[in-house]
């Protein structure tokens, strides 16, 4: 687990705790300690904690302009025991929220697991977000089976076209009109 690093070649375009307008502003990272765990697994110090026991994060690109971010996420989503989507959403996403960013990305192939509870954190997110979107790129198969099972898909847009191999390959922005012609799509 803590060979997993966060995507550090977009740090060029954005990073968040230099942005005074992200949850993260001013966090100091000690890359050389390492003290954050899941399960007992220490993971990489860049990793961000905004609450959750076993899910973390890193926001990787915000575009206020356009209004978007893009997060990778590592570890157990677990709304079962941890409500995880609640403290994601009032500590990170309702920031984000309040300062325009009404679409979002975010990446999933280093989600673990998922755990399931109901879905009214979700449909907030999905509503507040008006004419927005949330997408979920790159979950492994067995969590977006997981995700659906609990009818999650219908807030948020995965699979299909949304596994996006080369997505390190691209520039924040190219990634995000990827992904927004995807979605657009979708709903046409």
């Amino acid at each position: 687990m803590h060979e997993i690093e966060p995507y550090y070649n977009w740090q060029k375009y954005y990073d968040s705790s230099e942005d005074d307008r992200s949850p993260f502003y001013g966090k100091e990272y000690n890359h050389d300690v390492y003290s954050e765990t899941i399960y007992g697994y220490y993971i990489d110090p860049a990793w961000d904690n905004f609450g959750s026991e076993t899910l973390y994060l890193k926001v990787l690109y915000v575009d206020y302009d356009t209004g978007y971010a893009i997060i990778e996420l590592i570890g157990e989503w677990n709304d079962t025991l941890n409500n995880d989507i609640m403290t994601l959403k009032r500590n990170v996403l309702e920031l984000m929220m309040n300062e325009g960013i009404n679409k979002f990305i975010l990446i999933g192939e280093n989600i673990l697991n998922f755990h399931g509870s109901d879905d009214s954190y979700y449909e907030e997110w999905y509503e507040e977000v008006e004419d927005g979107w949330i997408a979920a790129v790159n979950f492994p198969e067995f969590v977006q089976r997981e995700l659906q099972k609990y009818h999650l898909d219908q807030y948020i847009n995965m699979g299909g076209t949304l596994e996006v191999d080369n997505w390190r390959t691209l520039k924040p922005s190219i990634f995000y009109d990827v992904v927004n012609g995807f979605i657009q799509r979708r709903l046409n």
